[in-house]
């Protein structure tokens, strides 16, 4: 078998079948409504153990519960710690309604593929299944030993995914001490010819509270200054108005120097401005991972129109910064008021990755023998990913899922968005720089 451990040697047609096998995951509905009511990733885990088995990987499937799949497999490499190698399989909700396309179609248009999960994130599992497909036609035998993970309920805290997998199955990569998954590797064109790649190198913390605000029930055509109602509206528009102050850490602050030096607006003046800059395609992105988030996304109370009800509920989505934690949940208590509970109902914690890693020269080197100039600039996801599972573990994890970006395209817009879809050329520079990644990288 072959041993290149070299970047330059020229990736093989077969790549190309990234797009079909991006197009089938794509037809495959995934979809995690949140309930256990979707229809699993298990359908979608079976396809990915068939395109492992063609070229002789064999491969694991786990149900935490019915249809609700984990699949983990395993290549060989040369030497070093093994590389965790991952993806999630589930996607969220797609109302057809609001789209141009059937959301799980696959079609491609105008050089685009559209659908569900195009870019959250069946791209990347595409990617993955077309590199380690072309290694093993080859007959390279990798650098570094890989596991690989394709993973359910990445869109619902992680609870029958990655979290289950480090809680049950943490031998299978108990050897692991990095990994690579998403929201990572996608490229800004700064000036004309100028590009970065923006690699998550960190992730913001998740915390989902429950507010709760009890109150003098009666009917509603009496004067009651003690509506729940009215008490948690009011704590919910402080949360939600409320301008959380700029948080820059080691990471963040490196990513500002670095794209300031580059020309690239100062996002320290007014990072929220970003609209008609270079920067505007990821702009919500790097602006959200400066500072605390908190978002209110649902409001329970009152069975009755004319019934004013003794109390109120409401949950809101957090996003804090590696290293304020308790900072951002105080603050938040007091936004809420006196009146007014919080209870935090599911907590992932922030986490960073080091930017400075032997393995992140290995990326630089594999974006580079694609895109000649191309330049790295870690930065902290303003979302989390399961690779926030596996720093629990000690896996330092970082987003990886390489896309050279034509101009203009809303990068930031296809996440969880209506008409999500993925530059067919992207899609097949990422297999290529994947591909490179995974047969050269060491330690």
């Amino acid at each position: 078998m072959s041993t290149n451990d070299g970047f330059d040697s020229s990736p093989g047609p077969g790549l190309d079948e990234v797009v079909e096998i991006c197009r089938d995951l794509i037809r495959i509905d995934t979809t995690n409504f949140g309930d256990g009511s979707g229809p699993g990733e298990r359908t979608a885990a079976e396809y990915v153990a068939s395109k492992l088995a063609d070229v002789g990987i064999d491969s694991d499937i786990f149900e935490p519960e019915p249809r609700r799949a984990n699949l983990i497999a395993r290549l060989p490499g040369r030497s070093g710690p093994a590389l965790l190698v991952h993806g999630h399989l589930d996607v969220v909700p797609a109302d057809a309604s609001l789209w141009s396309v059937d959301p799980f179609a696959g079609e491609i248009i105008d050089g685009y593929l559209w659908g569900r999960g195009s870019i959250d994130m069946k791209h990347m599992v595409a990617m993955i299944l077309a590199a380690v497909r072309q290694l093993r036609r080859e007959g390279t035998v990798p650098a570094r030993e890989l596991v690989l993970a394709f993973l359910a309920d990445e869109e619902n805290a992680f609870t029958l995914g990655s979290r289950w997998v480090v809680n049950n199955q943490r031998g299978l990569i108990d050897d692991c001490t990095e990994a690579v998954s998403e929201v990572g590797g996608f490229s800004v064109e700064l000036a004309p010819g100028q590009r970065v790649y923006l690699l998550e190198s960190g992730r913001k913390g998740v915390a989902w509270l429950r507010l709760t605000a009890k109150g003098r029930p009666g009917h509603g055509s009496i004067t009651n200054p003690g509506n729940s109602i009215g008490i948690l509206g009011s704590a919910i528009g402080r949360i939600a108005e409320h301008t959380w102050p700029l948080a820059l850490t080691p990471v963040t602050n490196a990513m500002v120097d670095s794209l300031d030096a580059l020309g690239a607006p100062d996002l320290r003046g007014n990072p929220d401005n970003l609209g008609g800059s270079v920067l505007a395609p990821v702009a919500g992105m790097l602006a959200s991972s400066l500072r605390h988030v908190s978002n209110p996304t649902m409001f329970t109370a009152g069975r009755s129109m004319n019934v004013v009800p003794d109390r109120a509920e409401a949950v809101v989505d957090g996003r804090f910064v590696p290293g304020r934690q308790e900072d951002f949940l105080e603050q938040v208590s007091v936004l809420a008021g006196p009146e007014v509970s919080v209870d935090v109902i599911d907590l992932t914690e922030a986490d960073e990755a080091d930017p400075g890693a032997p393995l992140v020269g290995n990326m630089q080197q594999a974006l580079a023998a694609e895109d000649p100039g191309a330049r790295i600039i870690p930065y902290t996801s303003s979302a989390s990913t399961d690779n926030a599972s596996f720093a629990t573990i000690g896996i330092q994890g970082y987003g990886f899922a390489p896309l050279k970006l034509p101009q203009g395209y809303n990068f930031s817009a296809m996440f969880h968005g209506t008409d999500e879809r993925v530059p067919v050329e992207s899609l097949k520079f990422g297999a290529r720089v994947l591909y490179r990644f995974l047969k050269g990288s060491t330690t």
